[in-house]
């Protein structure tokens, strides 16, 4: 039973934009934080941009300026819209939500998670 759901991936080139969306069913995304991660080959998955409930959005540094979080709480969705892009993003993109710190890994961690979409990105 999927709770959420990525879409929007795809191949692009250098340089261009996609945006990911992320439909949330069976769960309530209003009262939870919402984040994006990103997982390559030989890498673990890590987080690239999170809305948290009260405090500031969090970008990844090599992200910032390129990327933006948002969500969209009356339609249950959450989007990232990624632009210039460069080869270094290609990566499966997981939306989670529900992300909860945990003191013992200093991380971040999510009750809920996506089955993940793939972006490519060629140069």
């Amino acid at each position: 039973q999927l709770q959420l759901v990525e879409s929007g991936g795809g191949s692009v080139q250098a340089g261009g934009s996609l945006r990911l969306s992320c439909a949330a069913s069976k769960i309530i995304l209003s009262d939870k934080s919402v984040g994006w991660y990103r997982q390559d080959p030989g890498n673990q998955r890590a987080l690239v941009a999170s809305i948290p409930l009260s405090g500031s959005i969090y970008y990844e540094d090599s992200v910032k300026g390129r990327f933006t979080i948002s969500r969209d709480d009356a339609k249950n969705m959450v989007y990232l819209q990624m632009t210039s892009l460069k080869p270094e993003d290609t990566a499966i993109y997981f939306c989670a939500g529900d992300l909860k710190w945990n003191p013992v890994i200093k991380q971040l961690v999510p009750d809920y998670w996506g089955q993940g979409v793939q972006v490519t990105v060629s140069s």
